[in-house]
């Protein structure tokens, strides 16, 4: 094994990944995705607390994409919403589709990794609360805009990773925000 090489996050992602498709989440420990990226355990453990994390590793960019894109105060709840998810669908270009696919059917398959990606969107919901707050939305408003962004997010997530979708995520999310405003 090589003493050191660049890019071991990026690996042990990709080893992870393709384990836990073939051989399930349950079925592939810490030390076979070390092996399959050519890393030591101590490297692993060095870049993910244990493996669930690969799954979940961007969770901070991930919310701070969605609290950068907030533009200032004085905007409307909603407008600040379709804001956030404009900012949130820079992250999800062509190239994260087959990643993301890949990483939702493992997690579907999952119950502690559904009840882990629930927690990584209820903490965006509140943190967007929060933000909201400070720009003077009053607590319901902001709690009601947060979770709308959030639910719009995961609905226009679900179309985009779905077979035989190849539109780009920010146009299946602009249609989702505009179904929900025709809902409502």
């Amino acid at each position: 094994m090589a003493r050191w090489q660049a890019g071991a996050p990026d690996r042990l992602k990709e080893a992870a990944l393709t384990l836990f498709q073939t051989r399930g989440y349950d079925g592939t420990t810490v030390a076979e995705i070390a092996a399959a990226a050519g890393v030591t355990e101590r490297t692993f453990f060095r870049h993910f607390a244990d493996k669930r994390e690969v799954l979940f590793a961007d969770q901070n960019s991930f919310e701070g994409v969605f609290l950068a894109a907030l533009p200032p105060s004085g905007t409307s709840p909603m407008r600040l919403v379709a804001a956030v998810l404009d900012g949130a669908a820079t992250l999800f270009g062509e190239d994260r589709r087959a990643w993301s696919r890949a990483r939702q059917s493992i997690i579907a398959a999952n119950a502690a990794l559904q009840e882990r990606e629930l927690l990584k969107l209820s903490l965006l919901a509140v943190s967007l609360t929060r933000a909201l707050t400070e720009r003077g939305i009053d607590p319901i408003s902001a709690a009601l805009a947060a979770e709308t962004a959030v639910t719009v997010f995961r609905t226009a997530f679900a179309a985009w990773i779905a077979d035989g979708e190849d539109r780009p995520f920010a146009e299946v999310q602009a249609e989702v925000l505009r179904r929900l405003q025709a809902l409502l």
